[in-house]
């Protein structure tokens, strides 16, 4: 859990960063590329191709794809329709998707996840009731899209090493974890990417190194490894660690002209459609164990 923690720290200014300084500025496809290129830069040395059979490589890479390459597409053009905030407090549903991917694979049936995930759309209106339009419902399922993606990388991950090689030390295989990524993100920017929105700052270009190797390199390699050694349920709650952090940097240092009052209510019953999820889960078990 200090690992977890140490990283939610760190991701915590990356929101707005990104919000502020590159997103409607730089191609969002670019952007994401040269993050996941340089955190594969970082680990590629590590790497040792004959330390582990070709089909756990493959699952790793599969992992970094959904966690990285396929989850950033998602969450960097979600900052076209919402504000900072919104993106933070729409991610509080990645914990019910942790909970819930994890269940389909045990193949178990979590009755709660449809009431709150309900709660939590309830929530999301909350927040912006007076300015539901088209765009803003786009926002709002990009970043359940995004969270999808995050939550599948990190279950996959973690189930991957915990079942097939937890004796490896996870910096000596992670480089296909980012190279599972940059094998989704470099055809989509061939694709869908524009070359004439590169970064025209050296701020920008910071910014984007930064993220790169540090909060993208370094930070998930923290984070998944971190996943390994807590058990589901903690992981799921540490992923709502970082709203609070993130929300409270962008406020103070770039939004501070948010409707509070209306980001508290959305976020309250954001939280209760959590606390209704848990219990639902606690019941869940307390009953299988009975069995």
């Amino acid at each position: 859990m200090p690992i977890l923690i140490a990283v939610t720290l760190l991701w915590a200014f990356s929101f707005s960063l990104i919000g502020v300084y590159l997103a409607g500025q730089v191609d969002a496809w670019f952007s994401v590329l040269m993050r996941v290129a340089l955190a594969t830069l970082v680990f590629l040395p590590f790497l040792k191709l004959r330390q582990i059979e070709a089909k756990i490589a493959l699952k790793l890479m599969v992992c970094g794809a959904f966690q990285l390459g396929i989850m950033y597409g998602f969450y960097y053009q979600s900052f076209l329709y919402l504000s900072v905030p919104e993106v933070l407090l729409f991610t509080v549903m990645t914990p019910l998707y942790v909970t819930l991917i994890n269940d389909m694979l045990d193949r178990r049936i979590n009755i709660g996840f449809a009431i709150s995930a309900l709660l939590a759309i309830l929530g999301a209106v909350a927040i912006r009731y007076q300015g539901i339009d088209e765009g803003f419902v786009k926002g709002l399922l990009i970043v359940q899209c995004a969270n999808l993606c995050f939550a599948a990388g990190q279950v996959g991950y973690k189930r991957v090493i915990a079942k097939e090689r937890p004796d490896l030390p996870q910096r000596t295989v992670f480089g296909w974890f980012f190279l599972g990524a940059l094998a989704i993100v470099i055809p989509c920017y061939l694709v869908l990417g524009n070359p004439d929105k590169l970064p025209t700052t050296t701020l920008q270009w910071s910014i984007l190194t930064y993220l790169g190797i540090v909060a993208s390199g370094l930070g998930y390699f923290a984070w998944n490894k971190g996943a390994t050694l807590v058990n589901i349920g903690t992981l799921a709650v540490a992923n709502n660690l970082l709203i609070p952090a993130g929300i409270l940097v962008n406020v103070l240092f770039w939004n501070r002209d948010a409707d509070i009052l209306r980001l508290s209510i959305g976020g309250g019953i954001i939280l209760l459609a959590l606390w209704v999820n848990d219990k639902f889960n606690q019941r869940q078990s307390k009953a299988q164990a009975a069995l």
